[in-house]
């Protein structure tokens, strides 16, 4: 599980008749982003078929240990916050306790008057692969999602904003495990297809 923050999400504030609603994507298909200058991710169209979105929470800035400002328990009507698949990517929309939660009207608030317009999610990869290992900076492909864990509410949207990535080195690190793992099976099976390719030789040579 990591999270990263994509370019170009619009969060919104509602107009509803409460005033107390937020809606925005989390993750864009097909996007291409850089994870901490190791490696090019992209999120495919389909990743999120048969995901888990059935206990989603939604922090700011990946606050985890604070009190969730919603959450899509079930994932249902009822729900603080309902999570769907559009065209676009992962789609979220939230009712805030603007009332009785003070976080929640400072951030109903900061993405009213865009000071903060940017989402991120926190999830479990389940497929994935891998093109270009040999270059300084592959590309993953994210074909399958697990579970989606978080969704937050982000100062900047951009990756390059290392604010919120400050407080969350182990992120980086589990990106460049991810990627260093995939270089040693790569070159793993080029040993494997070498070994084979000289057993055959001395074979025919036997011959």
């Amino acid at each position: 599980m990591r999270s990263f923050k994509m370019n170009d999400m619009i969060t919104r504030a509602l107009e509803d008749e409460n005033k107390n609603s937020i809606e925005g994507h989390a993750a864009v298909f097909n996007q291409t982003t850089d994870i901490g200058g190791f490696f090019y991710e992209v999120i495919e169209r389909g990743a999120f078929d048969g995901c888990d979105f059935s206990d989603v929470a939604l922090f700011v800035n990946h606050g985890q240990d604070e009190i969730p400002l919603a959450r899509s328990r079930n994932n249902d009507i009822n729900s603080t916050m309902q999570i769907s698949i559009d065209d676009i990517g992962l789609f979220m929309r939230a009712k805030l306790d603007i009332v009785g939660n003070q976080n929640a009207a400072a951030l109903y608030s900061a993405i009213e008057r865009k000071d903060i317009d940017g989402m991120s999610f926190a999830f479990r990869i389940k497929e994935q692969t891998w093109e270009n290992l040999d270059s300084s900076m592959p590309t993953r492909r994210i074909t399958k999602i697990a579970k989606v864990y978080e969704v937050s509410a982000v100062n900047n949207p951009a990756y390059e904003a290392t604010e919120i990535y400050a407080r969350d080195k182990n992120t980086l690190e589990e990106a460049k495990i991810s990627l260093d793992n995939a270089r040693s099976a790569s070159k793993n099976t080029d040993l494997e297809l070498e070994r084979e390719k000289l057993k055959l030789k001395l074979e025919l040579m036997e011959e």
